[in-house]
């Protein structure tokens, strides 16, 4: 077919769909297969959450909503991230987005000009490359140390003349690392030595296992220039809802805004009555979810390290990020058509050699994938 978006037509399919794809095939054909690959809680939504979304649609709020979200809900975000990420934010600070990774898309649409440069840390995320792809950008990836997973000088090689963001993960999808102080402040000190903007994906803020999680915003003079991301999906079991949310300098909100009001104008009006719930209300559920997750970490990761497997550091997320030997899709394979157990190769990741696997499902479930690839050898 001719005249199609040579753009869109350079960007990879999402390599977690593709694999969570395959297994639901395969699923559906009556193959009992263990999916590790996708990064989704297993919990429902929090009732509390549930029923205030119903009460606002039975009291009618299904029509449009101001682009940048409910006034409620924009009040509650700058409170929390004020009060819980030590980030000074007013409300024309915030706009609240279709999913965290709408508000990823926006913000380099918003920073980014054609040939421009973002700086990606691998292991990273599937979407960021996209994201800069579809705004004109160029996606120039650096490796984190492998040893610890964090941030060296050796960032600096990657700076040229057209840089214009940084990335940050904390914690991290697929590694589950959760960024140092000290990594953070590196990341910092370049930023405001090249001016550069920064973003700061911060999805998985709230499953943390024993570590700190330091926003970059609040670290010296960042909040001028760095783009908070956050969302419900991931603390609150909120996959579905699509509703996630930014927090930078107003100028920055402003073309965000813009690019929401001539895409999808704004989320759902009901849905965002359902994320004001989840900040306002008891946090109880939050914790024990993380908890739970916490109880799974700690059995996988022993038991992989029995394994033999090496283990980056699973600080946060729900992620257990393994070495391989040899090629990792060929492992990831084998281990879908011969042990029915679906994870995530590293590739997909910026990381060759090594496998994601999410523990965002039941220990019953763990224990089985575990007994499998043991089997498999």
């Amino acid at each position: 077919m001719r005249h199609l978006s040579e753009k869109v037509a350079s960007i990879a399919p999402s390599a977690t769909m593709e694999i969570s794809d395959t297994a639901r095939q395969m699923q559906r054909q009556g193959i009992d297969v263990i999916s590790l690959s996708i990064g989704e809680p297993d919990f429902d939504t929090p009732r509390h959450i549930k029923e205030a979304c119903i009460d606002a649609l039975l009291r009618g709020e299904t029509h449009y909503a101001p682009s940048n979200g409910i006034p409620e809900l924009i009040t509650a975000i700058a409170s929390k991230s004020e009060q819980e990420n030590a980030i000074p934010c007013r409300p024309e600070q915030v706009i609240v987005t279709c999913g965290a990774k709408d508000a990823i898309r926006q913000a380099m649409e918003a920073v980014l000009n054609p040939g421009d440069e973002a700086i990606i840390l691998d292991p990273s995320w599937v979407s960021y490359e996209p994201c800069v792809q579809m705004a004109g950008g160029r996606a120039v990836h650096h490796p984190l140390n492998q040893k610890n997973f964090q941030l060296d000088d050796t960032l600096l090689e990657r700076i040229s003349s057209r840089t214009r963001i940084l990335v940050i993960n904390s914690p991290s999808n697929p590694s589950g690392v959760v960024l140092t102080k000290q990594s953070l402040g590196l990341a910092a000190d370049i930023c405001e030595d090249y001016d550069l903007f920064a973003l700061s994906d911060e999805i998985y803020e709230k499953l943390i296992y024993g570590k700190e999680h330091i926003s970059l915003a609040r670290i010296g003079t960042m909040a001028n220039r760095t783009i908070t991301v956050n969302g419900f999906s991931k603390a609150y079991a909120m996959t579905g809802w699509r509703l996630g949310y930014a927090v930078a300098p107003v100028e920055i909100i402003r073309q965000m805004s813009k690019v929401q009001q001539h895409s999808v104008s704004h989320p759902a009006t009901f849905v965002m009555y359902g994320g004001l719930a989840a900040l306002s209300g008891n946090q109880a559920c939050v914790e024990e979810m993380r908890l739970e997750f916490q109880r799974r970490r700690d059995y996988l990761v022993e038991e992989l390290v029995l394994m033999g497997y090496t283990v980056a550091p699973a600080d946060g997320a729900f992620y257990a990020f393994i070495r391989v030997e040899g090629d990792d899709i060929g492992v990831a394979r084998r281990w879908l058509e011969k042990a029915h157990v679906a994870v995530t190769p590293g590739t997909a990741f910026g990381a060759p050699g090594w496998e994601r696997i999410s523990y965002a499902t039941s220990l019953p479930q763990l224990q089985e994938a575990v007994n499998r690839i043991r089997r498999l050898g």
